[in-house]
């Protein structure tokens, strides 16, 4: 409708433009020969002349132009197909290549359907250390075992568990030195397999006998596998310090109720998981997960903090036979290098 409308006018215009011309043109041709009407007529002449001549130079420039522009957008498709041809040929030879490496055609197929799918695994170019002098590189698969995220009915059981074995919670520093002079706490066991974070006290590096042979366990196993030492990063605590712990991290848990800290009994500790590998950590969560699943211990891998939080209970002597053996998560720490 719009369109319509403009051509209308335009035409009209036009057309009040070429008589408007005609009459100059008329007049021009009627008038007497003298000097000043000669040069209107040159001057008209000329401009005629030059109409024409760029109205014919446009439509020369515009008819031309059409096979210009076609044949730049082939030249531009020309080059994005070739592109796209030599990426295919890419991957088909790199396909081609995994492949003849992978041997026979069922192990080509299985090492195909590994590559696409790694759900439950992934592929890291990782250092193997197969001493403490020598340093192997290769291509190593690691498992991918899920968090053991804590959660506010994990913490709950933790309390109920500690309240049930008799374990109170330590309220002051002179309580606690009495709890650590009668052998209630022992000092953490500290070894080559097993550090404690030098910004903790000394007299906050302890913990329930039950949990220092859980640790030693742990730091063994995880000593023998990746050849560096775990670090407690937090151990017994008293509600004093709780209370003061509270002001300055949002994290910590209450000092006070069913949701209080289980570090207040001295059953509990922190592992940090800062400076470990994905390997490490994943060893870790399939190491934990059976005892947890016996109902020995709780875990609760916090992020924020970075740390695995583990309250060991007294039924813990030592991980019952074959249970790192027979359950799959550890297996699959098993597997983990």
């Amino acid at each position: 409708m719009h369109f319509r409308y403009f051509r209308c006018a335009l035409n009209h215009n036009r057309y009040f433009f070429l008589r408007d011309f005609f009459d100059i043109l008329r007049v021009l041709v009627a008038a007497p020969p003298t000097l000043s009407i000669m040069r209107m007529r040159r001057f008209v002449l000329c401009g005629v002349v030059l109409s024409f001549a760029l109205s014919s130079m446009a439509a020369t420039g515009t008819h031309s132009s059409v096979p210009h522009r076609r044949t730049r957008l082939h030249r531009a498709h020309s080059r994005v197909t070739t592109a796209h041809e030599r990426t295919t040929e890419h991957l088909r030879a790199e396909r081609k290549a995994r492949l003849r490496r992978a041997g026979t055609e069922a192990d080509a197929r299985a090492h195909s359907v590994r590559y696409r799918r790694r759900v439950h695994s992934v592929r890291y170019a990782v250092r193997a250390a197969s001493s403490p002098g020598r340093v192997a590189t290769g291509f190593t698969r690691i498992h991918f075992v899920p968090p053991l995220r804590g959660s506010r009915a994990s913490l709950l059981r933790q309390n109920e568990r500690d309240t049930a074995e008799g374990l109170s919670r330590i309220e002051d520093q002179a309580e606690l030195l009495d709890m650590e002079a009668a052998g209630k706490l022992v000092p953490i066991p500290v070894s080559a397999a097993l550090q404690v974070d030098a910004s903790l006290p000394p007299d906050r590096r302890y913990c329930r006998p039950w949990t220092a042979r859980f640790l030693a366990a742990l730091a063994r196993s995880h000593y023998a596998r990746f050849h560096r030492p775990i670090e407690i990063d937090s151990a017994v605590r008293t509600v004093s310090f709780q209370r003061r712990l509270l002001r300055i991290n949002g994290n910590a848990a209450p000092a006070e109720g069913d949701l209080a800290s289980p570090h207040l009994s001295g059953a509990a500790i922190d592992i940090g998981k800062k400076g470990m590998r994905f390997s490490e950590i994943s060893w870790m969560r399939g190491w934990l997960l059976p005892i947890q699943t016996a109902d020995k211990i709780d875990v609760e891998e916090e992020f924020r903090q970075a740390c695995f939080h583990i309250d060991v209970y007294r039924g813990y002597v030592a991980a019952p036979a074959g249970i790192h053996r027979d359950s799959s998560a550890s297996l699959i720490a098993a597997d983990v290098n």
